[in-house]
């Protein structure tokens, strides 16, 4: 079973560098978020490169490329994981915060968003791990101003996921840490809508459980993988 990795804004495949090391001996493929300024396109670029059936990993940003993916051709996905993401569309107060981004960006000051970005992706007792900090920060760099400003703009303006989800009749697994600081337990309540859905909440965890908890997030992905795999 081909395994597709759909990651978040300013991240990158090293994002699942844990899952991929895990997984030598598998059919892994990252998704590229790079090229489209809207989530559409970019689920359109995700099932032209897939092949007829796979297992939908995705995390962040990833997670509303597939549920437009999920939208289109649900009966490609074998299986779904979602992590450390949401279904709704932005409020006012994200729209407001994703534009001050823009703002920085525009204003020349791009090394100045994944600063601002810091205290949300991680706990406070994980804030100086220079492990994490170098991740972050040589993901956002690699991503760079002009592909983060596209990615802005297309999760602006994605649409509310929600009314959809009772419908979804893929097998999905929630995974989030509960110190993560860009999603909510209530967000994830809401995504309890999918049927039969397994919610895992990993403790002391924040934005990217993939590599703050590798071990316990490869060994959850595994097994659901494989339980569902065709």
């Amino acid at each position: 079973m081909t395994i597709i990795l759909a990651s978040g804004q300013l991240l990158t495949a090293e994002t699942w560098s844990p899952q991929r090391a895990a997984w030598a001996d598998r059919d892994v493929r990252h998704a590229d978020h790079t090229q489209d300024d809207s989530i559409a396109d970019m689920a359109t670029r995700l099932l032209d490169a897939a092949p007829a059936r796979f297992a939908l990993v995705a995390h962040a940003m990833g997670g509303f490329v597939a549920f437009e993916v999920l939208r289109r051709a649900p009966e490609r996905v074998a299986s779904l994981a979602l992590i450390a993401t949401l279904a709704s569309a932005d409020g006012p107060a994200q729209t407001a915060r994703r534009q001050g981004y823009i703002d920085l960006v525009e204003a020349g000051c791009f090394d100045q968003v994944i600063e601002e970005r810091i205290p949300m992706l991680f706990p406070p007792d994980r804030r100086d791990d220079p492990v994490l900090l170098a991740l972050a920060r040589r993901m956002a760099a690699d991503t760079g101003a002009y592909i983060f400003l596209r990615q802005q703009r297309a999760i602006m303006s994605r649409i509310d996921s929600r009314p959809g989800l009772a419908a979804v009749s893929v097998p999905t697994l929630l995974i989030r840490g509960d110190s993560d600081g860009i999603t909510t337990p209530e967000q994830q309540a809401e995504m309890r809508a999918i049927p039969g859905s397994r919610l895992v909440t990993l403790p002391g965890i924040g934005h990217l459980p993939t590599v703050e908890a590798a071990e316990a997030v490869t060994g959850l992905l595994s097994a659901w993988i494989d339980r569902h795999g065709e």
